[in-house]
């Protein structure tokens, strides 16, 4: 098994990793390579950190244990980026590797070319970001991809079918908390290198859900422009979410200080 060196900060109780956006990418490809050198058993799982991350971590036992499984869980959210730096930590995480940046910055930041696999989302979707992703980019070679509209009895042909498709990197965006129970529960079914959840990722790469404006990323209120767009969809989500993962952090943070 490959162990990658990283740092962690707790972020709301979870270990978050303090690395970049072209560490991340680099790292992602690196244990791609070392899979087939030393022919690595179990997957390496990566999952995501953000507000919603945080409230479920905390609200939801299942849910912590199977966060908790994960080989690195990375900052998904600006929030997370700034909560990190709240406190007198030793290590602060650098900067935002959202999910919906990483899937591009694996192409654009490791040179060699990786095998993908998309699992999730509709079937339009996961389809047209495959193609997308493919056409962009010449080391981004897609090698099968699978509607995230499945049962549990589906599950085990569904890991065969990505195992014949031999994969460098599994993509798995069905949305918290069924993506982390998805990759835990089927790890020790899977033959590839890494695992990513991804949530709505191939939404984005569609052009289905537009980005926020930059300034408000940076800013750490993409939240609210998604908000803004899909009111019904979001807006209790975040009300509740929002201020209870502020909650969380202040309480593991506090707590650590004393």
């Amino acid at each position: 098994m490959i162990t990658p060196d990283f740092d962690t900060v707790n972020v709301g109780g979870i270990r978050t990793a303090c690395v970049g956006r072209k560490e991340l990418a680099a790292l992602v490809g690196n244990i791609c390579e070392g899979y087939a050198q030393r022919h690595q058993a179990a997957p390496f799982v990566i999952f995501s950190n953000n507000g919603h991350a945080i409230s479920i971590y905390n609200a939801d036992k299942q849910a912590r244990e199977q966060m908790d499984q994960a080989d690195l869980v990375h900052a998904d959210g600006q929030s997370v980026v700034s909560f990190s730096r709240w406190f007198k930590h030793a290590r602060a995480v650098p900067e935002r590797t959202a999910t919906t940046d990483m899937i591009h910055d694996i192409p654009n930041f490791y040179p060699g070319t990786l095998k993908h696999f998309l699992l999730g989302g509709k079937a339009a979707s996961v389809s047209k970001a495959a193609d997308i992703l493919g056409q962009t980019y010449a080391n981004f070679q897609v090698v099968g991809h699978q509607h995230g509209y499945f049962g549990d009895a589906e599950e085990a042909a569904i890991c065969d079918a990505i195992n014949a498709a031999k994969p460098d990197v599994l993509w798995v965006g069905l949305g918290k908390p069924k993506e982390q129970l998805f990759c835990i529960r089927n790890k020790s079914r899977l033959t590839v290198p890494v695992i990513i959840s991804c949530g709505g990722c191939y939404n984005y790469i569609t052009g289905e859900y537009p980005r926020a404006p930059m300034w408000m990323q940076n800013a750490g209120l993409e939240w609210l422009f998604r908000m803004a767009k899909d009111p019904r969809k979001l807006f209790v989500r975040y009300l509740l979410t929002n201020p209870h993962a502020i909650y969380c952090v202040l309480k593991h943070g506090l707590a650590k200080q004393g």
